[in-house]
């Protein structure tokens, strides 16, 4: 069993952190999030440093200690680095493009796919086959991510489609004459 839990976050200087009831709120150079805390645990704010502990031995409130333990701390480490994920795009006359608060995908269909851009999260596109999304919360910048990609996944033939960089796919051998 993970016992990530039991140690601290360390919050770096140029983030403050605030307790309210059971709301948690972490200011820092990119912006502000908040995490709202479950019944099962309890944070305590030392200095700069920021501890979580179950307040019961249930299953649930263990569960939820070390869950809510690496929750605040990618909230710290957003607000002061933030999160940014390329996503790259394979396949003949397939590209994408930044067009005011859109992103405009060419994926080989008989239209564009245009993604509107959602409030804290920043897209560029270095290269008309690279997509950069970056923001300060973790989930947020994931869950962009994961839809662009839906749109056309890779497919296992000749690899065509959008994926992760760094992405390993698995490819299968065509069909034999």
């Amino acid at each position: 069993m993970s016992r990530v839990g039991k140690y601290p976050v360390e919050v770096p200087a140029g983030v403050t952190m605030a307790l309210a009831g059971n709301i948690l709120t972490a200011k820092g150079k990119l912006g502000e999030l908040t995490l709202e805390l479950t019944d099962n645990v309890e944070a305590k704010i030392d200095g700069n440093k920021v501890s979580v502990a179950p307040k019961t031995k249930a299953a649930q409130a263990r569960m939820m200690w070390g869950t809510t333990r690496a929750n605040i701390a990618n909230m710290v480490k957003g607000v002061s680095v933030g999160y940014a994920k390329t996503l790259e795009i394979t396949g003949t006359g397939f590209r994408a493009a930044v067009n005011g608060p859109n992103l405009v995908v060419n994926l080989g269909f008989s239209h564009d796919v245009v993604y509107p851009v959602p409030a804290g999260i920043k897209i560029s596109c270095e290269k008309p086959t690279l997509i950069k999304v970056e923001g300060m919360d973790k989930r947020q910048v994931g869950q962009v991510c994961a839809e662009i990609r839906s749109y056309r996944p890779p497919e296992p033939y000749k690899g065509k489609g959008v994926k992760f960089e760094g992405e390993a796919i698995r490819r299968k051998e065509g069909k034999k004459k």
